[in-house]
Formats: C-alpha cells, structure tokens, sequence
C-alpha cells in the first residue's frame, strides 16, 4: 500500500522541537571553561609561532634564503589567519547556529 505524497511531505516537515539550551546537564561551567582555556592556549601559541615566522622570514630575506624566506611568509600568513579564527570562533559558531534554526 502506497503512502499518498501529501502524508510523506508532511513527515518531511515534521518539527521535533529540539532546541539548544543550558543547564540540562551537569558540568557546562566546567565545560565552558576548559574550552575557553583552550581558545586562549590557543592564542598564545599562534602569537609564539607569529614571531617564530616573522623571524625566519626575516632571517631568510637578509640571507638570501630564498625558501626561508618564503616558508616564514607562509607561517605568517597562517598564523594569521589561526588568530582570525580563534577570535572569531565564538561568533563564526553563533552566526551559523542562528542561521541553522531560521531554516523551517
């Protein structure tokens, strides 16, 4: 027996009423916090490997090494662009979580 195509749409449209909320479980301080020490180990991390590749970049540039010289370009540029989204996380993540629950 066949399903009619109105009932499959409608199960297709079905909303579970699941949403996001806080304090369901035990340990979300706790959780925030370790992720939030993790962002800023993060953090300091690329800052370290920032002057680490200006150094070789420079280094290579007064050497005339040229793959030195271009490695610690490359280092710069992603160190840079890791700091962009260490400190952009939090909203990268919010802007696509309120963009996901627009979607009906």
């Amino acid at each position: 027996m066949s399903v009619p195509l109105t009932d499959r749409v409608i199960q297709l449209a079905y909303d579970p009423g699941i949403s996001p909320k806080g304090g369901g479980l035990p340990g979300l301080s706790v959780l925030k916090n370790v992720v939030n020490s993790i962002n800023m180990f993060g953090i300091i991390a690329v800052v370290g490997a920032l002057a680490v590749s200006l150094g070789v970049w420079a280094w290579g540039h007064h050497t005339g090494g040229h793959q030195a010289e271009a490695n610690g370009k490359k280092g710069a540029v992603v160190a840079a662009g890791a700091a962009l989204g260490l400190g952009a996380a939090n909203g990268i993540v919010a802007f696509f979580s309120d963009l996901g629950s627009q979607v009906h």
